[in-house]
């Protein structure tokens, strides 16, 4: 038995990236529908997860017959009182931390080579045939952190460009919650009994897949980033809410974001005090291990059941063609395709075992 499931892990993972690899071969014919998919994509998506954050509110407030219209209104209200708390208290620690990061990445850089080139000098212990090694990783170092300003420029600069999108996200959002659950009942009404059944399960699963991941994403996500902001603040560590903010956003990335999340702050740390570093690696573990066993089997749970050797497989994957967009959406696409899968192969056998009863 788990032969075989190691055997359908296998296959998908190669048919996973032989699709992957077939597309991108054929990705032209794609891109009129790609262009298109981009210009809404910031505010369909954007206004899709504050919906599913946003529904549970409206429900306990239905629940308790506060008109709909009214709910919605006290939800924006909640929203932008939220925003107001960020913009006052967070955002300007976050830039002036981050401001400064910014400005001394040049002389961490300086610093590394001075210190690596005066270790070199004073320990005899190193092998003459490794100098070479080290020399090119201290300048391949070197160069990356010189070249991080332009780079984050160059990335803030594109975000600056989402602010015209994000305006619409109101928008979609508004529209979401006060007609989102007439959209199933509007395509059932074009539908004959058995496919409006069909179509009703389909959507429940796929609702239920979107659901999971989003709010299990963002729980875990705000945990993990509150867990290291609290252990960087202990240890007197530089830039903590920067790198506490950075943390939390990477998490989003499955499997991968938690590295992602830990270079910068150990790098941080290393140049501070080399101890702050091995402290920050036991903040990190300490938070993923609660993250693993507390947080993420509460909220998650099972719910999307994906292997990790196909999550690694579509993070690969993603990555390399659409970037950091895909390495976001890579997990919740596959995730709607697999329930979209498994409810017509599910029907599929209950049709078979109809249609051949033994």
């Amino acid at each position: 038995m788990i032969h075989k499931r190691w055997f359908q892990v296998i296959v998908t993972a190669i048919l996973l990236s032989l699709l992957v690899l077939l597309l991108n071969q054929i990705k032209f014919f794609f891109e009129p529908i790609l262009t298109y998919i981009a210009a809404i994509a910031v505010p369909l998506i954007g206004g899709g997860i504050l919906f599913y954050i946003s529904r549970p509110m409206l429900q306990l407030l239905e629940k308790y017959r506060v008109p709909r219209i009214l709910g919605i209104l006290i939800i924006f209200l909640l929203y932008i009182f939220i925003g107001f708390l960020i913009t006052r208290f967070i955002a300007p620690i976050a830039q002036e931390q981050f401001t400064k990061l910014v400005d001394n990445i040049p002389d961490m850089a300086e610093m590394l080579s001075e210190t690596v080139t005066y270790w070199q000098q004073n320990q005899d212990i190193i092998p003459s045939e490794f100098n070479s090694t080290i020399d090119n990783v201290v300048n391949n170092l070197e160069t990356y952190l010189q070249g991080a300003p332009t780079v984050i420029i160059n990335v803030v600069s594109q975000l600056i460009g989402f602010v015209f999108a994000l305006v619409l996200i109101p928008f979609f959002l508004f529209f979401m919650l006060k007609d989102g659950d007439k959209l199933v009942p509007f395509i059932k009404q074009f539908l004959n009994n058995r496919a409006a059944k069909s179509f009703e399960k389909l959507a429940r699963s796929v609702d239920y897949t979107l659901n999971a991941f989003i709010l299990g994403q963002m729980t875990v996500s705000i945990v993990v980033g509150l867990l290291l902001l609290i252990g960087y603040m202990i240890i007197g560590l530089k830039y903590a809410l920067t790198l506490a903010l950075f943390a939390m956003v990477m998490n989003v990335i499955p499997f991968v974001g938690p590295f992602l999340a830990v270079i910068p702050a150990l790098l941080v740390g290393l140049f501070q005090d080399p101890i702050l570093a091995v402290w920050v690696a036991v903040i990190t573990i300490i938070a993923q291990q609660l993250e693993g066993n507390f947080v993420s089997p509460n909220v998650m749970g099972k719910a999307l059941s994906i292997h990790p050797l196909t999550i690694i497989t579509l993070i690969l994957a993603a990555g390399s063609l659409a970037g950091f967009l895909g390495l976001l959406f890579a997990i919740p696409t596959y995730a709607v395709l697999k329930a979209i899968i498994s409810h017509f192969y599910e029907e599929w056998l209950e049709r078979r075992k109809t249609t051949n009863p033994e």
